[in-house]
């Protein structure tokens, strides 16, 4: 693989992540010779001013939209677990989310929020809104990405119960089809605690819906 950046580093490697500045040339190419075709089908001149340079834009826009491919969720977690006897709701909330949805390549966007109960184990807080970038910049449809979050959670760290909840807007519904702008999707995925005890679950939508801060 040809790459127009240094090579990613031991850091890089270990942690399950990369720079976002780096494309695949080949790659680019590629893509970009498909696109300079589909703007000749759709009536264009990609030789003029203004699109001289949109293939490979897009290109690269689309390396970077589906970076997560390249992506390993569960080393992330594993690259920063903790051993500590904390036992109540570990809450982070508000994660953007930016995706492109499978069926239609456009995206749709908004927020997620997560909560864990750790069992002899945490994690760094900023690896949970890598876990969402690892999952979302892909191409995907919102309740699979609600239960993989979910399911990397818990089963890299093994906690009392993991709680997902993300809500988002589609582009695929604002833009063309039936057009509603405002509207919001909500999907929702839970583990262990949070499907058995009511009261934990009621406590975690109290704490993504009200403001503490």
């Amino acid at each position: 693989m040809k790459s127009d950046t240094m090579n990613r580093t031991e850091d890089e490697k270990r942690n399950g992540y990369e720079r976002k500045d780096r494309y695949d040339t080949d790659k680019v190419a590629r893509i970009a010779d498909h696109y300079k075709s589909i703007l000749i089908d759709l009536g264009e001149d990609p030789s003029r001013e203004g699109l001289l340079k949109t293939p490979e834009r897009v290109a690269k826009a689309l390396q970077f939209l589906t970076q997560g491919y390249d992506m390993n969720p569960g080393k992330i977690l594993q690259s920063a677990m903790f051993k500590e006897e904390y036992s109540q709701m570990v809450v982070v909330k508000d994660i953007e989310v930016f995706s492109m949805c499978e069926h239609h390549m456009l995206p749709f966007l908004g927020k997620a929020h997560i909560a864990y109960i750790p069992n002899g184990y945490i994690v760094g807080l900023s690896k949970l809104p890598r876990v969402v970038d690892a999952y979302s910049r892909r191409l995907q449809v919102q309740e699979r990405l609600t239960n993989e979050i979910r399911d990397c959670i818990q089963n890299t760290l093994n906690p009392i119960g993991v709680a997902v909840v993300i809500e988002c807007k589609h582009l695929c519904m604002a833009m063309r089809g039936v057009q509603k702008q405002n509207s919001v999707t909500t999907t929702s995925a839970f583990t262990g605690v949070f499907i058995d005890n009511e009261k934990t679950r009621a406590e975690f939508l109290q704490l993504i819906t009200g403001n503490l801060v």
